[in-house]
């Protein structure tokens, strides 16, 4: 037995805070009868529906891309894109990404079908590092690279504080590379962060998300997470939301 909200948010509804608030306000249905109270558990049987629709209880997949440019971060795009989940062939489950990379940014993406795993590694409480490579336009000086660390006001608000370190830079064609480790994700944040300094992004790429990488990955190459890496995932995520 499990409680509701979290079956929901293991089918893809949503997370599982706003499964607890579909749950209270009414929408949703075990075995026909309505539950609008916390703390029920449901077994594997049951039938549950939201809105009158019935949930399909999936296997949890939980899948590391390594995105390749011109790709949107999206299970369809409007305009005829290629989406992300292009590339993962032979799972049956809906799966979605975790956050988003823009449409030129390369790098690690996950993607799953578990509402409540997504929440997590998304929301800046829960403190889930990400990396990134950067090049950019212009050499940064220490200040610069200083104001990234401490902060810089995007879209007019404050970002955390970030670890910033200066790998290479190219005096002739004044260009500079520069590693960037933040725990938010707002929409085009990296590339935000750095206008705000006087230096554009050129090129992008996510490196690392917590403790995962890129190792031995090519562009356009996929795996599934091994249940440790879930489980290590999970337990960073609320070490980071009880600091």
């Amino acid at each position: 037995m499990e409680r509701l909200q979290k079956v929901m948010a293991h089918a893809g509804v949503a997370s599982r805070r706003k499964c607890e608030e579909l749950i209270t306000q009414g929408r949703v249905k075990v075995q026909g009868q309505v539950v609008d109270q916390l703390g029920v558990k449901v077994s594997p049987n049951d039938r549950i529906e939201v809105d009158g629709i019935p949930i399909y209880r999936e296997e949890p997949r939980y899948i590391l891309l390594y995105k390749p440019r011109n790709y949107i971060s999206a299970v369809e795009d409007d305009k005829g894109r290629p989406v992300v989940v292009d590339l993962i062939n032979g799972v049956d489950e809906r799966i979605y990404p975790i956050g988003r990379l823009d449409f030129d940014t390369t790098g690690l993406l996950l993607l799953t079908n578990d509402g409540d795993f997504a929440n997590r590694m998304m929301h800046p409480r829960f403190q889930v590092e990400k990396v990134y490579i950067a090049k950019i336009k212009g050499i940064p000086q220490v200040d610069a690279l200083k104001r990234l660390s401490k902060g810089v006001m995007v879209d007019g608000k404050l970002t955390s504080k970030a670890n910033v370190k200066l790998l290479k830079q190219n005096a002739s064609n004044q260009t500079a590379v520069v590693e960037l480790t933040i725990h938010e994700g707002w929409n085009h944040q990296v590339k935000k962060m750095f206008e705000a300094i006087g230096h554009p992004v050129i090129k992008l790429k996510r490196e690392a998300f917590a403790f995962l990488n890129l190792d031995k990955m090519q562009a356009g190459d996929w795996r599934y997470l091994t249940s440790f890496e879930v489980d290590k995932l999970r337990k960073m995520a609320e070490s980071g939301h009880r600091k």
